[in-house]
């Protein structure tokens, strides 16, 4: 076994795992998977830079996990960041803060590798589960950013677009640094407006229609999966491989945007983190659905981190 750790740190999040990898056949055994959520994207729409106490928020997270990493062993570490610190014009910052704690250089993938490890992530599982046809398209909605990927056995067509539920929510529901709560009318639809507009994007790359298995990933996707399951409480088992109807969706959607903050923080499985941005998110799925016919979303808690740990063990045979 080859013990390896992945860092993944997106625009609202840093998650970790770390995995004892199978060289032979790139079996994963999780040891520890963990998120925090540091904003690091905060305002990047905006300035073009990233904040300095969204920039310590996630040392102090790259200080932490550091010690989970040294605690467990791991021989191999690999650290993807993602749209935030594409998109930054002081991203030499990170790039040095994140070396000095963890000894390793971030690396600023492109939206198209993003894609291909959350493709890889998210699909290893599911060869010969019933009613699950190929080809799959696979979601993943981030903060900053979507991937769409379409593929088989591998990728065959990959696309990042620019809306992210952290970018949606600071583009249009920001009003003299305050977030309307619920969002007016106008407000939603000049958001779905924008989304339309990057699923056309999307359209010239990706084939989405052609998908016949929708798979969603990421923290809008997972927290809707447990709103629609009523989880007392966040539940990764509950909510890995759970399928949600598009109705569903459209009605956890609609009352994300008309509800008010306490509303939504009161649901018991609702990440602090979240509690903002995940009417943006869920949106974001909604048109996805509505754009591709998609009857239901599968929902997978494997996504871009087990991508990279494969990429690992597949270093190490």
């Amino acid at each position: 076994m080859t013990r390896v750790a992945a860092v993944d740190c997106g625009t609202n999040s840093i998650r970790l795992l770390v995995a004892d990898a199978d060289p032979a056949t790139g079996e994963l055994t999780d040891l520890d998977r963990r998120m925090t959520i540091v904003r690091l994207g905060q305002g990047v729409d905006r300035t073009g830079r990233l904040a300095p106490e969204a920039l310590e928020r996630t040392f102090a997270a790259c200080r932490e996990y550091a010690a989970v990493i040294e605690e467990h062993g791991a021989e191999r570490l690999r650290f993807v960041a993602t749209s935030a610190s594409r998109d930054a014009e002081n991203r030499d910052v990170f790039v040095r803060g994140v070396l000095d704690i963890l000894g390793v250089e971030p690396e600023v993938i492109t939206g198209d590798q993003e894609a291909e490890f959350s493709f890889i992530g998210a699909t290893r599982e599911l060869a010969g589960r019933d009613h699950l046809d190929k080809p799959y398209l696979v979601v993943d909605i981030g903060g900053g950013s979507t991937e769409f990927v379409v593929g088989e056995d591998h990728v065959r067509a990959a696309r990042s677009v620019d809306v992210g539920c952290v970018r949606l929510t600071e583009r249009h529901l920001v009003h003299d640094g305050t977030v309307t709560d619920p969002p007016t009318g106008a407000q939603v639809a000049a958001m779905r407006a924008d989304i339309e507009a990057a699923l056309d994007l999307a359209e010239e790359t990706v084939p989405l229609r052609e998908a016949r298995t929708l798979v969603g990933l990421a923290g809008s996707v997972t927290t809707v999966s447990a709103i629609a399951q009523d989880l007392p409480e966040y539940d990764s088992a509950a909510i890995h491989h759970s399928r949600v109807s598009r109705d569903r969706v459209r009605e956890i959607s609609d009352w994300l945007l008309r509800s008010t903050h306490a509303e939504r923080a009161a649901v018991p499985s609702m990440h602090p983190g979240r509690v903002d941005v995940i009417g943006a998110g869920a949106l974001v799925l909604l048109a996805i659905m509505e754009r591709t016919g998609a009857e239901e979303v599968v929902v997978s808690e494997h996504d871009i981190l087990d991508g990279m740990a494969h990429s690992c063990a597949a270093e190490a045979r």
